[in-house]
């Protein structure tokens, strides 16, 4: 069944409207929308996300930047419902350019183009997926035994088993991952691990990890996709599971769990629809640098400051990150998953994941 996109249209119609109403009344036109920055990140105590605060930006004419910017509002709003009415949805790239026929509207750079298409989801609620817009790629991996129903391209529905019916890559995640396109039939399983790195992803793949330990196998690519982060949300949600996040042991991928678990300050408007508040860290931590002896590499003064940066980030204010965090800047060192391939290439998945999931509690010793 198509769906209505009648709700998306009427609200962005009310920007072009609020504009127009400016105008009618003389005034200089404006539209206003949350601050998007760390300072306004705040705690929402009934989603368990972080969610941007009441501080307020201003998008307005006032200035030959703020009108430009108000002409590709108009031009872009213009742009989506067009491709609603068409059944057409385009590439966030293919809205850059697109853009070269919007005379003084067109974008200087993609990344003007991509903040405006955020700046409208702050703006109605809405996702970027409501307006037919879509990332150059696509989500991750899945391995495990899990059967999902997708939507082809025909319109017609087909089953996959996440393990009896993919290849070595497993099953790829789509853009679109809402009900209306993808559906979990059946999952035995026990608990879903996040893997970062698709080196990680395979060693786990291969040495039969998802059927052994009864997970659900996903691969994040490095920071995740948003579609990754919504089909990790809904089938943790919709099927009870577990969410463990596997990273390297270094702020980046510390960063990587803050996104799957509590959002990102990108996308904190919709982080009640892309993060598992739930989600646990499971490693590679700066202890298990110490613990397991792994090899590692001296932190950059990059990365020290990112690291001093967390000890301040709404994320990692619980006294696991705190006392990890600290550590690491005290070690001067970090490490990635593949480094416990130095006890042999079943090392983690027949002593390492098997000890870590047991001190969580999710694996008998």
């Amino acid at each position: 069944m198509a769906r209505d996109y009648s709700g998306v249209i009427t609200k962005i119609d009310a920007i072009a409207a609020k504009v127009y109403a400016d105008l009618e009344k003389a005034e200089i036109p404006a539209l206003h929308l949350s601050t998007r920055t760390k300072a306004n990140i705040r705690f929402d105590d009934d989603l368990n996300v972080w969610k941007y605060g009441k501080n307020m930006t201003e998008r307005s004419a006032n200035s030959l930047d703020g009108a430009y910017m108000l002409l590709r509002t108009m031009y872009l709003v213009d742009f989506i419902k067009e491709m609603i009415s068409q059944s057409k949805s385009s590439t966030l790239r293919e809205t850059y350019y697109i853009s070269e026929g919007w005379n003084l509207a067109k974008f200087s750079s993609q990344n003007e183009s991509d903040m405006l298409a955020e700046d409208l989801e702050v703006i109605t609620g809405c996702m970027r997926e409501d307006f037919k817009l879509r990332p150059e790629e696509d989500g991750a991996r899945v391995i495990g035994n899990l059967v999902v129903e997708e939507m082809t391209r025909n319109n017609t529905k087909k089953k996959i088993h996440c393990q009896d019916d993919v290849g070595d890559a497993g099953y790829g995640i789509p853009y679109n991952v809402e009900k209306e396109k993808l559906t979990f039939k059946q999952v035995d399983a026990d608990f879903i691990v996040a893997i970062e790195t698709g080196g990680m992803f395979d060693r786990l793949a291969e040495n039969g990890f998802d059927s052994k330990s009864r997970a659900i196998l996903v691969h994040l690519k490095g920071q995740p996709a948003r579609s990754t982060r919504r089909f990790i949300k809904r089938l943790s949600e919709e099927k009870k599971l577990p969410v463990l996040v596997f990273t390297d042991c270094d702020p980046w991928s510390f960063r990587i769990y803050g996104s799957v678990a509590y959002g990102a300050i990108k996308t904190a408007h919709i982080s009640e629809y892309l993060a598992t508040p739930s989600a646990q860290y499971l490693g590679v931590t700066p202890s298990d640098i110490e613990n397991y002896k792994l090899p590692t590499d001296v932190l950059t003064p990059e990365d020290v400051a990112a690291l001093k940066s967390e000890l301040d980030d709404p994320r990692f204010q619980d006294q696991f990150w705190k006392h990890e965090i600290k550590l690491q800047l005290t070690l001067g060192k970090k490490s990635e998953q593949q480094a416990l391939a130095k006890y042999g290439l079943d090392y983690v998945t027949d002593t390492y994941l098997p000890e870590k999931l047991a001190e969580m509690g999710m694996l008998k010793k």
